[in-house]
């Protein structure tokens, strides 16, 4: 009898405690949970939402390939077939066009030497046009098959990723004369120049990169 009071009152004793211990444990739970959320909230905030904004019927048959903007002119050169469409990057309308591109892929631009180029895949050319008028100033050879094609600012250098010769022409931007050829060892795809001297491109099986000023 008296263990069974004893026990009683112990019971009753801790009871208090254990109320405690399990509410100090409910309220961290729902600290940690409260923190979870409001982190979530805060990366989801700093996350820029994208969406849809408009389209832009361009029109006419073919297919399409890369595109690019022009941030100072405000203009957006879309390749398509066998012509380059410009338009107003802000309202959408068409500015003009470059013609005779055959099997265009790519636009590189120069914009302060007012010049673009295309690579014309069908006919292994590239197509040098004036910015402003978009007439065209030469039509150098290049390789097989050109895809994608990047300005280098740091070498004054236009560069061509052509596929079935799987090299890389260079053309001298400025007086649009041929300056050499590249053997990539390789099908190159996509190409982008860093500004500082190296080129970088994608392939079909691994990457590759290359200073587009030769180390003296």
């Amino acid at each position: 009898m008296g263990s069974k009071v004893i026990r009683g009152m112990a019971a009753l004793i801790d009871s208090p405690h254990r109320l405690r211990i399990a509410s100090h444990i409910r309220a961290g739970l729902a600290a940690l949970l409260l923190l979870a959320i409001g982190g979530r909230i805060a990366t989801a905030a700093r996350t820029p939402a994208y969406h849809l904004q408009k389209k832009l019927n361009v029109g006419g048959e073919g297919g399409w390939d890369y595109l690019i903007v022009d941030p100072q002119a405000r203009h957006l050169y879309v390749t398509h077939s066998d012509r380059v469409v410009v338009l107003d990057a802000d309202t959408g309308s068409k500015v003009g066009e470059i013609a005779n591109t055959p099997g265009v892929h790519g636009v590189a631009l120069a914009p302060k030497l007012g010049r673009g180029f295309t690579s014309n895949g069908r006919e292994g050319t590239v197509t040098i046009f004036d910015l402003k008028s978009l007439k065209e100033l030469g039509r150098p050879k290049v390789g097989d098959n050109p895809d994608a094609i990047v300005f280098d600012s740091a070498s004054g250098r236009v560069f061509t990723m052509n596929g079935r010769s799987q090299d890389s022409t260079v053309i001298d931007a400025a007086t649009g004369q041929v300056a050499g050829t590249i053997a990539l060892g390789g099908k190159p795809e996509f190409v982008v120049a860093d500004g500082k001297g190296s080129c970088s491109s994608t392939w079909k099986t691994r990457a590759s990169c290359w200073r587009s000023i030769p180390k003296r």
